[in-house]
């Protein structure tokens, strides 16, 4: 990974903040109590320095347990898999990305017109994946998961959502998907890792793809 995971909440002590959708939690699970959620934070930050140690192929869930000094078990019944826990640490990571195009300044966030927040959020999930990219990799679940896990479902709908405002007579759920399959993991690696093109040039391809399904002019 080319940047380190932002720190692990300490506590769950109540904010103003606004509150941030939990990606991978299943629907209907309860609010973890506080003992819980620190033995939680403590198993992510185990498996975190496991990947700057060792990158992803590091994290097992037998190295998290004997990382956090824990029974095995203990582990699988917090995250269910090695997918569950790699998905749990990209959780963590994209909280500040999601916050920034829920609640954050336009044109990410709210307030600018949706096809420049379009754009924006092309660049943005680029760089969080070119950051985040090796664990991205590891953590995709298998084909028939792999478009309908949380995640993945939650940036869809919210690149659904900016179509709609912007082509309110089109196909904006298969639109979507298309605009997605250009922010795919697999891809940006295939694109920066094996045919060497700079992000920058990624970059620019999504604006171009913007400006070509949403009939409009390329910013200046």
């Amino acid at each position: 990974m080319s940047a380190s995971l932002p720190p692990f909440p300490q506590s769950q002590e109540p904010t103003n903040e606004p509150v941030l959708l939990e990606l991978t939690s299943n629907e209907g699970e309860p609010c973890l109590r506080a003992d819980a959620a620190r033995n939680r934070a403590r198993l992510l930050e185990a498996a975190a320095r496991l990947v700057a140690e060792y990158g992803a192929a590091g994290v097992t869930m037998e190295a998290v347990a004997v990382a956090a000094s824990v029974g095995k078990g203990t582990v699988f019944r917090r995250f269910g898999d090695r997918t569950g826990l790699l998905m749990a640490l990209l959780d963590h990571s994209a909280q500040q990305l999601q916050a920034a195009f829920l609640s954050g300044p336009p044109p990410l966030g709210p307030g600018a017109p949706p096809v420049e927040r379009l754009r924006a959020f092309g660049r943005a999930v680029l760089r969080h994946s070119a950051d985040h990219l090796e664990l991205q990799l590891a953590a995709q679940p298998e084909p028939a998961r792999r478009l309908s896990n949380p995640p993945q479902r939650f940036l869809t709908g919210h690149v659904t959502l900016l179509l709609r405002q912007a082509l309110p007579d089109a196909d904006c759920v298969l639109l979507a998907q298309s605009l997605m399959g250009y922010l795919d993991p697999a891809l940006i690696h295939h694109l920066t890792k094996e045919c060497g093109m700079p992000l920058e040039r990624l970059e620019s391809g999504w604006i171009d793809l913007v400006a070509r399904v949403t009939r409009t002019e390329l910013p200046v």
